[in-house]
């Protein structure tokens, strides 16, 4: 599970326009956002889709809280105050629309992201600094995983769960609920009062294993620290390294569930556009290309999964391979995201008076099988929590989690194939090089505060820890530097998961 794009921010281009005639991309569209009219350039009026012309924008980050996200999908700014504020100091309606019914315009990614520039910046961006958030990937840019979408099944109506950011849709991911949270902050929350049962829980009391594989460099998990309630009496023994990964994957021996985190610290594999532009502006650092760590990795885990040979245990032909994103972290895409299931419908509203009755924006995902023929366009819609539903139907785990894992479509149809495909028949996969700055980048991002998701990550692990102490959170997580955040990370790390800890010492 990769971080922070929508589908047409990365796949909008997969397939020209007439190629394949389902396909729901960008490409053969006259797609635009309007422009506010106060920012230099707007005398254009409109933004038009476009192919991007590099590999590290939307630089700086847009917004993904769920007031940024309302504003991209309606156009709204609700109340006006709210145009320049952080979300912290955002009043209701948070820049929703009065209907509840109201269908998404996908109208206001320029929008929000001026506002979200502005934020960070000081300043209005330019004409060509804001239309970066209309600017969707091409395939020559992205060669692997353009290369598995048309090899494989490529799912164009593959929606996250939470119109807002990560935690939220990570926790729905594994849990069907993020107990009524909205947005990932304050550190601390989803370790301390995130409660949800999850499917790992029901996985072990079959009897089936699972494990979840970060890298290294990473220390902290993010998926066990979000459900800290529910699994810390497994970080000792299911959480790894992706190096036992790619050793259990040639040895036959994975579990029947692996879940694999990309490193969302430095240097990054998870895709995530580039963060704290202010400060690399003002020191003069460049922006990386932030996704070609994630293509890195992709094309080892999927090569990892085609040369698997095992004879009794996990191989190529039984092993299905889910490449996904938690959500669209800003990034513009065109469709607009459908109503959802409440997970309990009898709940109150969650954090900012939000019924969690529409789902999040639509994200890139494809399913690597040897039962899946290639340029499979899979256009009925489905959601992050079919990974729960297919678990569920696969294994005999019970009944739903939440009443949203019961409305998701199971995965299982779409491996049709009456032989299995050999992987000689599979493609072939080069990712692009690093480049010199790349290369040398983490020890000089080391010198500056972290960004949001680092900070965020060990803000978890010290509520954790306070919290098993029966303290109250004390560390300020704000102004943490790199170093300090590390020592902390390093700390907890050996102690609650011993099996990176294991893999950070090879």
């Amino acid at each position: 599970m990769f971080e922070n794009r929508s589908f047409d921010n990365l796949l909008g281009y997969l397939h020209p326009a007439g190629g394949v005639p389902a396909f729901e991309g960008v490409a053969g569209r006259a797609l635009s956002n309007p422009i506010p009219t106060d920012i230099p350039g707007g005398e254009y009026r409109t933004v038009a889709v476009h192919p991007a012309r590099n590999r590290h924008t939307p630089d700086p980050d847009p917004g993904e809280e769920h007031p940024h996200t309302n504003t991209q999908l309606y156009g709204l700014v609700s109340p006006p105050g709210n145009r320049f504020s952080s979300v912290g100091d955002m009043h209701p309606p948070y820049n929703a629309p009065s209907d509840p019914g109201a269908v998404p315009t996908m109208g206001g990614f320029v929008t929000d992201y001026v506002n979200s520039f502005r934020l960070e910046m000081g300043r209005l961006p330019t004409y060509d600094e804001c239309a970066q958030i209309m600017a969707c990937y091409t395939p020559d840019q992205l060669p692997v995983l353009s290369a598995l979408a048309r090899g494989f099944a490529c799912f164009d109506h593959w929606f996250c769960e939470v119109p807002s950011q990560t935690y939220p849709n990570r926790s729905f991911f594994h849990a069907a609920s993020s107990s009524g949270f909205v947005v990932n902050g304050p550190p601390g929350k989803f370790a301390t009062r995130n409660d949800a049962p999850t499917i790992f829980e029901r996985l072990t009391a079959a009897h089936l294993r699972w494990k979840v594989y970060i890298d290294p460099a990473q220390i902290l998990p993010a998926t066990g620290l979000i459900h800290a309630r529910r699994l810390a009496p497994y970080f000792a023994t299911h959480f790894a390294t992706i190096f036992d990964f790619y050793a259990e994957a040639r040895e036959g021996a994975l579990p029947e569930y692996a879940f694999i985190e990309p490193n969302m610290f430095h240097p990054h594999t998870d895709m995530h556009p580039p963060a704290a532009a202010r400060l690399r502006h003002e020191f003069g650092v460049p922006p990386s290309d932030s996704i070609v760590g994630g293509e890195q990795l992709l094309a080892r885990v999927y090569d990892a999964v085609r040369t698997s040979r095992s004879v009794s245990g996990s191989n190529f032909t039984n092993t299905l391979l889910l490449v996904t994103f938690d959500e669209h972290g800003g990034t513009y895409d065109r469709v607009p995201p459908p109503p959802a299931a409440p997970p309990d419908p009898a709940a109150s509203p969650g954090e900012e008076g939000f019924r969690f009755d529409r789902s999040g924006v639509r994200i890139p995902t494809l399913a690597i099988s040897a039962w899946v023929e290639p340029d499979t366009v899979v256009n009925q819609e489905y959601r992050s929590t079919s990974l729960i539903r297919t678990l569920r139907e696969r294994w005999g785990l019970g009944g739903p989690l939440t009443a949203r894992d019961a409305s998701a479509a199971d995965i299982a149809p779409i491996l049709s194939r009456n032989a299995v495909r050999p992987p000689e028949e599979w493609p072939t996969v080069a990712p692009p090089r690093l480049g010199l700055w790349e290369e040398v980048e983490e020890a000089v991002l080391t010198a500056l505060p972290l960004e949001r998701l680092e900070r965020e990550i060990v803000g978890e692990a010290l509520a954790h820890e306070a919290a098993q102490a029966g303290q109250a959170l004390s560390v300020q997580v704000e102004a943490m530097t790199h170093l300090e955040a590390h020592a902390h990370a390093k700390r907890l790390g050996e102690a609650w998961f011993p099996g990176v800890a294991k893999g950070r010492r090879r």
